[in-house]
């Protein structure tokens, strides 16, 4: 009878090989493919949902409640993934933006894996560089499947720390990037920053700090959007069609505002479109303040209001599995969503819990002897 449950803390993922970006984004590519067949589930009666949020009020008169903030809530991201995976996963984590002054993350992340059969929980891991791993391998797809092979500006929105796991996945995907340019909100971030890409990637000719949207965008083959979310929706980063070259490829893993008829005109790419029709099902419209959005939810909104059409919009595990090729021709200009999904936590997890028992890697807790209720 299984009675352990194996925790492996954040020391012991490093050492199980949670940081290896090159395997993260091939376990990703079977992710996605799997998503194209239908073998998985999330949450909600479409088996599509991102995850079950807690949000505070704005106001309350019970004491003690804790009232809302940009970035505070509270979420579990429950999801079964089949294939080689054949696993249950459910990440839970608790997120505000003033952790920082306590030296926490702003999120704090942890996996829990449970048995497909009888729901034993066999493993419990720290999971902040798992998710931060698998968001940056799920965007670096991005730049795997419709980059130009030519492409060699770099644009980084966001140079936080998702920022350079986005950065590691892209520079694991085989385009020869020889300068970077950056764009963020902070002195700190940009000096933290630079010196990173100083240090693990000295091929870079040149490092551009640029000083608005614009010129971060321009001239730039590939732009990632990985800022953290503007208290006021409205004061979210934008984007502008006369700052994008012919055959850039775009990607937002943030809120960024873009105009209806720029759509239009671009190649669209959602990680799972189903997920955030699932989710605008039944919601007001528009589920965002304006259709002007970028993220998979702006997607939704555009279809509805009739700005674009549903088929417009391209899945990625339908690329990758059926080798679409969504770029006609060197010029297109490519959108590619990401919002992130637990199917992803639990495909990293897996891996991860799988060279974890191979080395003898973390910490065996017991559950019970034998469960009480049996007896």
């Amino acid at each position: 009878m299984t009675n352990t449950i194996l925790y492996l803390n954040e020391e012991d993922m490093i050492k199980a090989g949670v940081k290896d970006m090159r395997k993260c984004i091939n376990s990703m590519e079977n992710v996605f493919m799997l998503l194209a067949k239908g073998d998985y589930l999330m949450g909600g009666q479409s088996g599509n949902e991102h995850g079950i949020r807690v949000s505070f009020p704005k106001e309350s008169t019970v004491p003690n409640m804790p009232l809302s903030k940009p970035d505070y809530r509270f979420m579990a991201m429950p999801a079964y993934l089949g294939g080689n995976f054949h696993s249950f996963g459910i990440k839970t984590y608790g997120s505000n933006p003033d952790n920082k002054s306590v030296n926490l993350p702003r999120s704090i992340l942890m996996l829990q894996m449970l048995d497909i059969n009888t729901g034993f929980p066999y493993a419990y891991m720290s999971a902040n560089i798992l998710s931060a791993m698998r968001t940056g391998a799920v965007t670096g797809l991005g730049c795997k499947y419709f980059c130009n092979k030519d492409s060699k500006v770099l644009s980084i929105i966001g140079p936080g720390v998702m920022g350079k796991y986005a950065l590691d996945s892209f520079m694991c995907c085989g385009i020869n990037f020889d300068t970077i340019k950056i764009k963020g909100r902070g002195k700190k971030s940009l000096d933290n920053f630079i010196c990173y890409v100083k240090q693990k990637y000295p091929n870079f000719a040149k490092i551009i700090v640029c000083d608005s949207y614009e010129e971060a965008c321009k001239e730039s083959d590939l732009i990632y959007y990985g800022t953290t979310n503007a208290a006021v929706y409205e004061n979210n980063p934008f984007i502008k069609e006369e700052w994008i070259k012919k055959g850039a490829v775009i990607i937002g893993a943030s809120a960024l505002l873009v105009d209806p008829p720029f759509l239009k005109k671009c190649k669209l790419v959602a990680d799972n479109y189903k997920m955030y029709e699932g989710w605008g099902y039944g919601n007001p419209y528009p589920t965002q303040k304006t259709v002007s959005t970028l993220l998979g939810m702006g997607f939704y909104d555009a279809v509805c209001a009739g700005h674009i059409r549903k088929e417009d919009v391209f899945d990625l595990g339908d690329i990758i599995l059926n080798s679409k090729n969504v770029r006609n021709n060197h010029d297109d200009i490519i959108m590619y969503s990401v919002g992130g999904m637990p199917v992803e936590d639990v495909a990293w997890g897996h891996e991860i819990y799988n060279i974890a028992i191979n080395n003898n890697i973390g910490i065996k807790l017991k559950l019970w002897d034998e469960p009480e209720l049996v007896k």
